[in-house]
């Protein structure tokens, strides 16, 4: 085995990864880059990048199926070879990452393809090589596709999320999974291209962790839109034959000619040596301090910190690792306010606590909702949608909020200000809202606080 030192190891390149290395070679330290994947992870490659182009035209054909209720008469045909043509040629370089290594070892990073395993204190070994960092190692590992135990189904040709993002052509039918974000993206979003699509979700409403209403809505308006949203069901056994899968629920039965299992995802904590730093192999999370260390020499970010499976929480935390490791000032871990979309029409964006998590603090809780088809732009535009408000009023500030409606990610923003701010909402009852437009409904949800 042959042995290196440097400053600092870094592995797992996907979004965050590949931020703490590029900013920690650029301030000179010799830096290793280690990754047995694609460089740039999940997010460019199978997630949100090439997804969201798929939304794109999933809205497009959306929007011109209401031409009608607008403006007078569509006809509408949908074809997937765009879609598919555009995340090979635009989004991935047909899965190649050359131009992303080559970013990494622009900014002096040394780019090692493999798999990293922490060997004892700031040791990773790949393979025969070993690499020992006088500062520490980063782990990035991020997550990967899981499925649920259910009976039968481990012995079907299932899709994941990267199996539809690599797709040439689109089924007839398909099953999926989980209602979770990334089950309800694509359910809708396949669904607009004249799939016939059944989504079946355990829990009692799709999007569970998110407010009740933004789930229901969403449910309600897929429902609408042809979409079969089946929740609250057990899954007794999924079987394949004859090129078709069956799902059995107990009472009924669903067929497809495809299933996209999009029901949660695993930590890549398995194999990366963590008991040989007296850590337990089977975490599924590493407990890190507000600087992103796990213990000294070890910082871990991005889903394996477990703050949230999203590629801006993973670059917030590789900016907070870098600093650490540089020795420099700066903010550091706050997880108060941190936003997430469902990306979804209309789409789903939450920040902060629910109602639920605030009252099972302990907080007094007052609670504002505006629904955006009372909105003067919301009702122009025929949107279904609403704004929740969770205020903790014995602070008179806002700890948490939802938005449903178009460009409820954008709208967000404004909340999770106030919410990171701790903005009082005196102050923010204050402000004009220009109208009209959905963001006012913001002023409404805080004239409806009780």
């Amino acid at each position: 085995m042959t042995t290196q030192s440097c400053d600092v190891v870094v592995v797992g390149l996907g979004p965050g990864g590949e931020a703490a290395a590029t900013q920690l070679a650029k301030a000179g330290l010799e830096v290793v880059g280690i990754d047995e994947r694609l460089v740039g992870g999940e997010c460019p490659y199978f997630g949100c990048i090439p997804s969201k182009m798929i939304i794109r035209g999933a809205d497009a054909l959306g929007e011109a199926r209401r031409v009608p209720e607008f403006a007078g008469a569509s006809q509408v045909e949908p074809d997937w070879t765009p879609v598919a043509t555009r995340i090979r040629d635009e989004a991935t370089d047909d899965w190649d990452d050359a131009v992303a290594v080559k970013r990494l070892q622009d900014a002096g990073v040394t780019f090692v393809r493999g798999h990293g395993r922490l060997a004892g204190p700031k040791a990773i070994e790949v393979g025969e090589h070993r690499y020992e960092a006088r500062r520490g190692v980063v782990l990035n590992t991020g997550t990967r596709p899981a499925a649920p135990p259910i009976e039968g189904l481990a012995d079907t040709p299932y899709w994941t999320n990267r199996d539809v993002l690599r797709s040439e052509s689109l089924p007839a039918s398909l099953a999926v999974i989980g209602g979770g974000p990334i089950g309800a993206e694509l359910a809708q979003a396949i669904g607009r291209f004249g799939v016939r699509v059944t989504l079946v979700e355990i829990g009692p409403r799709i999007l569970g962790p998110e407010e009740p209403e933004a789930g229901d809505l969403l449910a309600e308006v897929m429902t609408k839109e042809g979409v079969q949203v089946l929740a609250d069901v057990e899954i007794a056994s999924v079987s394949y034959a004859e090129g078709h899968f069956t799902l059995d629920l107990g009472d009924q039965q669903v067929t497809a000619d495809k299933l996209l299992v999009a029901a949660g995802r695993a930590p890549n904590l398995d194999d990366v040596g963590l008991e040989t730093v007296g850590l337990d192999p089977t975490a599924r999370t590493l407990e890190t301090d507000e600087h992103m260390a796990v213990q000294d020499g070890l910082w871990a970010i991005g889903d394996i910190a477990g703050h949230g499976a999203f590629t801006h929480m993973s670059m917030y935390e590789a900016q907070i690792a870098a600093r650490a490791i540089l020795g420099t000032e700066g903010f550091v871990a706050d997880y108060r306010a941190v936003p997430h979309v469902t990306f979804t029409d209309p789409e789903v964006g939450g920040v902060g606590m629910t109602e639920k998590q605030a009252r099972e603090a302990g907080l007094t809780v007052a609670v504002g909702t505006q629904d955006l088809s009372a909105n003067t732009r919301g009702w122009i535009a025929k949107a279904q949608g609403l704004i929740k408000l969770v205020a903790d009023t014995d602070r008179d500030v806002l700890v948490g909020g939802t938005v449903v409606g178009p460009a409820g990610g954008e709208i967000l923003g404004m909340i999770t200000m106030a919410v990171h701010a701790e903005v009082p909402i005196a102050t923010l009852r204050s402000m004009v809202g220009a109208y009209p437009t959905l963001h006012r409904g913001f002023s409404e949800a805080l004239a409806d606080l009780t």
